[in-house]
């Protein structure tokens, strides 16, 4: 029998980890949302005056009147063949209205975490090059501000200083409805709305990474190979690039992965902030209207996102330290 490349055995691992995640996570999903109190009826009929027979009718259609075991095993039949059921409150299929409100949530998420993660990075190898110097502290005082402020609250304030009182950026919504533009024109009016909430969602990204670059660089510049790097004649700046940050971002990458999550939940309040019509703003509207569907199908699709993102992670970390592979 030929031996299993350690790479492929890895990956095999992480993924058989992930499955009974997955699967616990069904479930945990399915009984919170469940158990929480309210009617779903109630936003249904809205003001309506509906006799008991009509509500039973309304029960049974939604499925509202089996026990919960039997909800939950319909529910978790449907999901492995692909259907999250229909919404409550928008009568359409639960997976199209995910679908077509991730490219909005993606938008908002992927450059703000690409490009706050790359200047995080930045920041933290040159807070590192000069410890404890002025410029450290003022990146360190920056990052230590990014990292405990509340993503709504920086939201908010972003809004009433560069919207409200300075009238620079607009303040909601992701393009101008009043004055719709075409082709390259709509480029950039999206990316004009997205400065905002991109800002407001990436300062705790870029302080994570900054802070972690830091703390790693200056662990790895005090190593043996580092001291002979420097009396080889090497420049500073490749010493810094070629030799230390390539080993320093081993322990950046994986708390960057492990803090995905927080970067989607926040995703949720700065949808609802700046009125971004992405899964965020989606899910509250269905936890105000206590739509069962909509709200697990959008918390296990982000949840699945989450565990998918912890994979790579792992991949991309054994594919830079191979000696991870044999773990």
């Amino acid at each position: 029998m030929p031996d299993i490349n350690p790479f492929v055995a890895f990956i095999g691992r992480r993924v058989m980890f992930a499955i009974p995640t997955i699967i616990a996570l069904v479930t945990a999903v399915f009984v919170l949302v469940h158990s929480a109190p309210g009617d779903p009826l109630s936003f249904i009929t809205g003001d309506a005056d509906m006799g008991t027979e009509q509500l039973a009718e309304l029960r049974r259609e939604y499925g509202l009147d089996q026990p919960l075991i039997q909800q939950y095993a319909i529910y978790v039949s449907k999901i492995f063949q692909g259907d999250f059921g229909s919404s409550y409150r928008y009568r359409e299929p639960v997976l199209d209205l995910i679908i077509g409100r991730t490219p909005a949530t993606l938008m908002l998420m992927v450059p703000a975490m690409v490009l706050f993660i790359g200047l995080g990075i930045l920041l933290g190898v040159m807070a590192a090059r000069f410890p404890n110097s002025p410029g450290d502290l003022g990146l360190t005082g920056l990052a230590l501000f990014g990292w405990s402020v509340p993503v709504f609250w920086l939201g908010q304030l972003l809004v009433i200083v560069f919207a409200l009182k300075l009238g620079w950026l607009p303040s909601q919504g992701m393009y101008n409805l009043r004055a719709p533009a075409e082709g390259f024109g709509r480029i950039l009016d999206i990316g004009w709305h997205l400065i905002l909430p991109g800002l407001a969602l990436g300062m705790r990204f870029i302080a994570l990474a900054t802070r972690m670059t830091r703390a790693s660089m200056m662990q790895v510049m005090r190593l043996d190979y580092m001291t002979t790097a420097r009396a080889k004649g090497l420049k500073e700046p490749v010493v810094l690039y070629r030799h230390a940050l390539p080993n320093a971002l081993l322990p950046v990458i994986t708390i960057i992965g492990m803090n995905i999550g927080t970067m989607l939940t926040g995703s949720v309040l700065i949808e609802v902030v700046f009125a971004w019509p992405g899964m965020g703003r989606l899910l509250y509207d269905g936890v105000l209207a206590r739509d069962y569907p909509l709200i697990t199908g959008i918390i296990l699709v982000t949840s699945i996102m989450v565990i998918l993102i912890n994979l790579l992670t792992d991949i991309l970390y054994a594919i830079i330290d191979p000696r991870i592979r044999y773990t």
